[in-house]
This record gives structure tokens, C-alpha cells and sequence, in this order.
């Protein structure tokens, strides 16, 4: 069972510490056998665009977001044999480089956990509320969701629904 002192989700401005956050996610868990993380990071380039991203900054609506994340979680949690699961998510102004999302999980051994993993990270990528907009020489624009990470979310069988509303 997950720590008590440590929440499954966190959203946050400031950067976080993959070594201490699994530790915390492990933490004193003997039947953990596998622990999968996602970092994700902020590149300098969106496929197929032209101009380099100078940053990116990332909102989202307090409240409204971390629920989203923890029904994703007990989602997870039905689909796979999981021990506990660790979503955190950065807002405000990044810079290419930051880490922006950190998704990992425990479970007693690899494939249960990968599977997990990838099904968050996806289901964060197409279903979490954040709003992206990129900062480039020729101005800023807001980012969709790419239909990979629509498909990407398919696979699980999950229908595509409306974040914006």
C-alpha cells in the first residue's frame, strides 16, 4: 500500500527528484519487485514545426486536474496488479531540458508495471486538463494533443473525451 505521507499526485512549478520520489514510492514495501518510471522533458522542437521552442509554460485548473489524475490512477489500479503509483506534473514557464511529468509505479513484477506506466503516461497525454503554449521566434501557439496520443490512448480501449469543456 502506498505511503500515507505521500500523495499520488502532485502538481507543480518546481522540479522534482526521480531517486527520491521512487524511494518514497517504495518505501518500506517488501513486495515490490519492479518499479517503472516516465520522465518526460521539454524539447526544443515539436514534430513537423518549423521553429525552435524557446519555452513552453503549462496551466491547468487546481482541483480539477489532480482529481482527474487520481481517477486515472484508480483506473490503473483496476486494469493492473499495482502496488501504487506516483503522478507528478509541472506547471508555469519551462525551459527546454526541464522535466516536466513524472509518472512510476510498483508492482510485484515488470510487465504489470510497464503496462501501467504506459497507460498513464498516455491517458495523461489525451485526457489530463493542462493547457500548453509554446514560446518560438515567430510567436506562441497552443499545443493539442497529436493523434498518436489519441491512438496511443485507444489501444486501451479508452474512448477520446473532451478536456476543454
Amino acid at each position: 500500500m502506498q505511503s500515507v505521507s505521500t500523495p499520488r499526485v502532485s502538481i507543480q512549478t518546481a522540479d522534482f527528484d526521480l531517486s527520491a520520489e521512487v524511494a518514497a514510492l517504495r518505501a518500506q514495501d517488501a513486495r515490490v519487485g519492479a518499479v517503472c518510471s516516465f520522465i518526460g522533458t521539454v524539447r526544443d522542437r515539436t514534430a513537423g514545426e518549423p521553429d525552435a521552442i524557446a519555452s513552453m509554460e503549462l496551466e491547468h485548473y487546481p482541483g480539477m486536474t489532480e482529481k482527474s489524475i487520481e481517477a486515472m490512477i484508480d483506473a490503473a489500479q483496476q486494469r493492473f496488479d499495482i502496488f501504487g503509483a506516483r503522478v507528478i506534473h509541472r506547471v508555469g514557464l519551462l525551459q527546454p531540458l526541464d522535466q516536466i511529468v513524472l509518472v512510476a509505479v510498483t508492482s510485484a513484477h515488470r510487465g504489470e508495471s510497464f503496462q501501467a506506466c504506459e497507460f498513464l503516461m498516455d491517458y495523461l497525454k489525451t485526457q489530463a486538463p493542462f493547457w500548453k503554449k509554446e514560446q518560438t521566434p515567430t510567436g506562441a501557439r497552443w499545443v493539442d494533443a497529436r493523434v498518436s496520443d489519441d491512438a496511443a490512448l485507444a489501444k486501451w480501449g479508452i474512448a477520446l473525451q473532451n478536456t476543454s469543456s
